[in-house]
């Protein structure tokens, strides 16, 4: 059995601006469900905590019923919740989101790393978004610095500041247990979130095993762009701060990688993003 438990960050002040709730439910489930996906574990439950200064109802129930939706579409069970309303902790209209997910995997199939080596390669999901990291940063660059406002809109993007923000956290189930199934080999996932590459990818990695990540090979979204030439922030900050385009990485066999990009075609893109090389247990942008 494993568990997680996650939140939204600051996506909800987002949320709050656009007066928008119905998908931060679905950020949730997804933030929460891919933390435990890169173990091996299918989610099977999970739990909710929602609190604000003053209960509104309706939103409740939108937040809620995204998320119900999100647990249909991945097969996971909302067993239960809880809600809390505390005016003397939280700001007038804010929220606080917490999802707890339980998932199973058979202890001899666990994923966790060990056995990456030299000659290893890293394939890379392709993200959506910011998903539930670095909106403080995002929001500091966007609104601060650059003066805009939710509704604007960016020539860049294809849809205003506020919606490109909102875009739904992408759940990953789908994408490993569909490469699970086949019996393809993955020797470790790393969930892209706070930390982005550079700090999530040494969480997986044996002692004296670093990565080599290709910055151009896959395309850069718009958005991360847009906020690194507004707020002149350094290439190695925006790789720590944002997912920068990947979403999750798996490192695999090279013997492994094609038959999982003909497992996913049907579902997502995937990169080949970087090599495994002997080192000191960091990653190293190029």
């Amino acid at each position: 059995m494993v568990q997680s438990i996650d939140g939204v960050g600051t996506k909800t002040i987002i949320a709050k601006k656009m007066n928008k709730y119905d998908t931060i439910g679905i950020d949730l489930l997804s933030a929460a469900s891919n933390d435990i996906i890169v173990m091996g574990a299918k989610p099977i439950t999970f739990l909710d905590y929602i609190a604000n200064d003053k209960l509104n109802p309706k939103i409740i129930e939108t937040i809620v019923s995204g998320m119900a939706g999100a647990c249909r579409e991945n097969g996971v069970s909302l067993v239960g919740g809880e809600t809390a309303e505390m005016p003397d902790v939280y700001l007038v209209g804010e929220h606080d989101l917490v999802g707890i997910v339980t998932g199973i995997v058979e202890k001899d199939k666990i994923i966790d790393g060990s056995k990456i080596v030299p000659g290893d390669v890293v394939l890379g999901l392709p993200s959506n978004g910011l998903h539930t990291n670095g909106y403080s940063l995002a929001r500091k660059i966007l609104f601060d610095v650059g003066g805009y406002k939710v509704d604007d809109e960016i020539s860049e993007l294809d849809r205003s500041v506020g919606h490109t923000l909102l875009e739904p956290h992408i759940n990953y189930t789908t994408h490993i247990f569909s490469i699970i199934d086949s019996s393809a080999q993955i020797k470790g996932i790393a969930h892209i979130t706070g930390g982005g590459l550079i700090e999530n990818i040494p969480r997986i990695l044996p002692t004296n095993i670093s990565v080599l990540i290709d910055k151009e090979s896959w395309p850069t979204l718009p958005i991360f762009n847009v906020m690194q030439s507004l707020g002149k922030v350094e290439s190695k900050e925006m790789f720590r701060a944002f997912n920068m385009g990947i979403g999750m990485i798996l490192v695999v066999d090279k013997s492994n990688c094609d038959k999982i990009k003909s497992t996913l075609e049907p579902i997502s893109q995937v990169y080949e993003i970087g090599k495994v090389v002997s080192g000191k247990k960091e990653v190293i942008i190029q």
